[in-house]
């Protein structure tokens, strides 16, 4: 990716960013208002289907900055909370937002990605952004002594195009288009799984306020989330060991999620008069980490850096996250070099720390001594509202909630001892179940 590409015909920018999801639209209209000239440069063309589709408290604030918060509220599926249903327990068990640390974040959307990442892109190009959509980026190569990176790109109609930018930010979600280029992401070691889905009509949900809550289905080989959308449909995906998508045998993937959705009753239940509506998708094991998320004059982004499972719908949150600060990065790195160094090492913090508040739970959700714990929370110590405030996504700001949480783990421990049989039994499955397996023929996509 070095040396010295031709110059020539080459349009100059400030900033370009490759891909126009919730990272790259919301760093590059915060760019551009300060001044700089900011190129976005996206594959697809909006709207376009994308998966997750369930947004977190700590949304709503990005939203509000960045001006969008209406036009999300008008689309979006009120969500109060979350369900964890077990099929180890007689019950369910429902989170409120509002029992949260943090009173003032008391919901969350749902809302359909297409929608939603279409007003985030309309957004970027309203605040002075130059999109381009139907134009994916081939090559980036990096001039010596940090004077500027050359890109190049393919329009739809095959015509090329290429710019000089001061800085390049790679938001390209799961491509990891610069991450693939220097051979510096990875699979996690200490976390595998893979997922299909699609979305339904006539699901039955449920009632009054908490009709737009997620629910969260575990059974034996992962879980199931249930998403209520505002147009009546509803997003249903399994999130499942790698083992078990090899069991689909020749099996169409809709009927795979068909059969795969009558092995959790209390889902099936609710789905049984329920129609699919969008052909079944699948992706393979997908939880991975780049080496690092930054350079004198790139930055990766949300899902271009690292992406974790998505049971607590994180997703969405951190990679708008990382765009407002890898927005005061760039900013620092190209209007006052001397804050540079600080600025990186700042937003490096940031993007290491948000999947790692996540990845603890994560890691132990499937674990019997876990599952206890969230299908009979105590606010002992007001871990509870600790514990919320990570599920609202509340891990950036000044909330004190990091005593809590060192409480609940203690008690986690103390669990996992006092159940040491169950426990290490379920740590010994998840070894078993995280272990990679050849992806050939699992119907990665449609």
């Amino acid at each position: 990716m070095n040396g010295r590409p031709q110059q020539d015909s080459l349009t100059e920018c400030d900033v370009l960013v490759i891909g126009g999801g919730p990272a790259g639209s919301a760093v590059a209209p915060l760019l551009a208002q300060k001044g700089y000239r900011v190129v976005l440069l996206e594959k697809a063309h909006h709207p376009r289907f994308h998966i997750g589709e369930s947004l977190l408290p700590a949304n709503l604030p990005l939203l509000e900055q960045l001006g969008v918060a209406d036009e999300v509220r008008a689309i979006g599926m009120e969500k109060w909370g979350a369900e964890f249903v077990s099929p180890w327990h007689a019950h369910g068990q429902a989170f409120q937002f509002a029992d949260a640390w943090d009173k003032s974040m008391p919901h969350a959307y749902q809302v359909k990605r297409a929608d939603f990442d279409h007003i985030l892109i309309r957004n970027a190009a309203r605040k002075g952004v130059e999109v381009i959509e139907g134009c994916k980026v081939k090559t980036v190569d990096f001039l010596p002594d940090d004077q500027g990176v050359i890109i190049r790109a393919e329009h739809d109609d095959g015509r090329e195009a290429g710019w000089k930018a001061r800085f390049v930010v790679d938001a390209s979600g799961r491509d990891t288009f610069l991450a693939n280029r220097f051979q510096i992401k990875h699979k996690n070691p200490r976390h595998n799984s893979s997922a299909m889905y699609a979305h339904f009509s006539g699901a039955v949900r449920n009632a009054g306020q908490a009709e737009g809550n997620i629910t969260i289905f575990w059974f034996e080989h992962g879980w199931f989330w249930f998403i209520p959308l505002s147009d009546g449909s509803t997003s249903v995906g399994a999130t499942v060991w790698p083992y078990y998508m090899k069991t689909r045998a020749g099996r169409s993937l809709g009927q795979f999620l068909s059969d795969t959705i009558a092995t959790c009753p209390p889902l099936a239940e609710r789905l049984k008069d329920a129609k699919m509506v969008t052909e079944a998708e699948a992706t393979g094991n997908f939880s991975y980490v780049s080496e690092r998320n930054h350079g004198s004059n790139y930055l990766l982004l949300g899902d271009a850096y690292a992406f974790i499972d998505p049971v607590f719908s994180s997703g969405v949150m951190l990679a708008m996250n990382s765009g407002f600060e890898g927005a005061k990065a760039i900013d620092a790195c190209l209007s006052r070099p001397r804050e540079a160094a600080a600025a990186l090492k700042q937003f490096d913090h940031v993007m290491k720390h948000g999947p790692k508040a996540f990845s603890w739970f994560i890691y132990r959700i499937t674990n019997p001594t876990m599952r206890d714990i969230f299908m009979a929370p105590r606010n002992i110590f007001r871990v509870k509202e600790a514990l919320l405030s990570v599920l609202a996504g509340d891990i950036f700001g000044k909330t004190p909630i990091w005593t809590g949480l060192r409480i609940f783990k203690v008690i986690y421990y103390l669990s996992f001892i006092g159940n040491f049989r169950q426990s290490l039994a379920g740590w010994q499955r998840r070894r078993v179940n995280i272990k990679p397996v050849d992806e050939t023929g699992l119907g990665v996509g449609r």
